[in-house]
């Protein structure tokens, strides 16, 4: 663990200065795991104060900066847990480049604390509260202390049946151990080490903040250094894709994005759900979640002479949370955005030149008009046409003002 969470654990266990103890009571050791895995606001309070070296009696306020080193040791305790176990959501990171650093390490902590920061010292109210909502803390904690707890249970031919439920109580804790924020790293396959730009500690960042039934796996869809600085590459490898993450990286080094519940499509129109947000990495990180001021979610569209040509996320037209316009490698963020809260312009300059752009799918691809079950009238016969297949192409001719001439021919289905 970070050397730091060792020193907080002893604190609580043991105590410091003159009051500190040469053992522990086993109650107190087993008191330190329940209250972290699975305690109340009050339970998790005790163990930071405590922790601090301050007294749980006491009414002083905590200085802001030993909070956010407590929740820094927290994260960095995670990291190192996720290097060392190994797992296959983490191999399938680490093994493409995708490493942690120091920097967001501190980034992702600060993020969780920032709420805090407002005030230099913080009283208990405002730490009770904080911990109420802190649900990633949560998250991270129970991950952290499921290891640093790690009982095996092997022989169970010699487990007494006074201690079978214990044993499957055991059992089921493994399963809670298994549990990361480290979602599943899909699609690089054919891509010889290729590193994300993103690092692990922005990843778990982004996937916590995720609705729960897409945190499970990442697709790689669209990078521009492997597929080449193209609007409209990009647009054929993310439309249909489903739900995806789309990551920018401007000339100045920030980092930003968003999340697009919605399937892109080509529209003139809005469309996607208040499940959406948008977020930055660097310098620091933020989620801007969705207001429900307007349904100004996602907006894609191509060679149109009377609609903005670009992909949107939030705003209006020429005021948009994230704009990257069709003009490939150009963009903007405004500086304040009515679709998503708390939102501050995420790129370093409101009219920005990006470097690099990267977007992921989330959990598995929509089917296919022939997975979803077009069944044919008779068995061997089927009724669909190679006229419905190629749906983004003939999105494209349609928003070029083509005509696409054999639209309405079919043969009629035999008698």
């Amino acid at each position: 663990m970070d050397p730091r969470l060792l020193q907080y654990i002893n604190n609580y266990l043991f105590g410091i200065g003159e009051l500190r103890l040469q053992t522990v009571e086993l109650e107190r050791f087993a008191e330190l795991f329940v209250f972290c895995t699975r305690g109340t606001v009050d339970e998790k309070l005790k163990v930071l104060i405590i922790s601090l070296g301050r007294s749980d009696s006491e009414s002083n306020d905590i200085p802001y900066i030993l909070v956010k080193e407590y929740v820094e040791s927290i994260v960095a305790s995670y990291m190192k847990i996720q290097k060392l176990s190994n797992t296959k959501q983490f191999r399938s990171w680490f093994s493409r480049g995708c490493f942690t650093s120091a920097q967001n390490i501190q980034r992702l902590a600060e993020s969780l604390t920032h709420d805090l920061a407002a005030a230099d010292s913080i009283t208990r109210r405002a730490l009770e509260v904080w911990l109420q909502g802190s649900t990633v803390l949560g998250q991270l904690l129970l991950f952290v202390f499921m290891h640093l707890y790690n009982i095996s249970h092997k022989d169970k031919a010699q487990v007494s049946s006074e201690k079978l439920a214990a044993d499957e109580a055991a059992a089921s804790s493994e399963k809670e151990k298994d549990r990361s924020l480290v979602p599943f790293c899909r699609g690089l396959d054919l891509i010889p080490s290729y590193p994300s730009l993103l690092d692990l500690n922005q990843i778990v960042f982004i996937n916590a903040n995720l609705p729960q039934q897409y945190q499970l796996e990442w697709r790689f869809l669209f990078s521009s250094e492997i597929h080449g600085e193209s609007f409209s590459t990009l647009i054929g490898r993310i439309v249909n894709q489903g739900p995806s993450v789309l990551v920018v990286e401007d000339r100045n080094g920030y980092m930003f994005g968003g999340f697009a519940p919605a399937n892109w499509s080509l529209s003139p129109n809005f469309y996607g759900d208040d499940s959406s947000f948008l977020f930055t990495l660097a310098p620091r990180m933020r989620i801007f979640p969705s207001t429900g001021y307007n349904q100004h979610f996602q907006y894609l569209n191509l060679h149109q002479q009377t609609m903005p040509n670009g992909l949107a996320m939030g705003g209006q037209h020429n005021y948009s949370g994230l704009w990257i316009d069709a003009e490939y490698g150009q963009g903007h963020s405004s500086e304040s955005c009515t679709t998503y809260s708390g939102f501050q312009q995420m790129s370093y300059s409101k009219e920005f030149t990006f470097r690099h752009l990267e977007v992921w799918g989330l959990g598995a691809p929509p089917p296919t008009p022939q997975e979803k079950g077009e069944r044919p009238e008779r068995p061997g016969m089927s009724t669909m046409s190679i006229l419905d297949g190629n749906q983004e192409q003939k999105a494209l001719l349609r928003m070029t003002g083509r005509n696409i001439h054999s639209e309405h021919l079919r043969k009629s289905p035999p008698n």
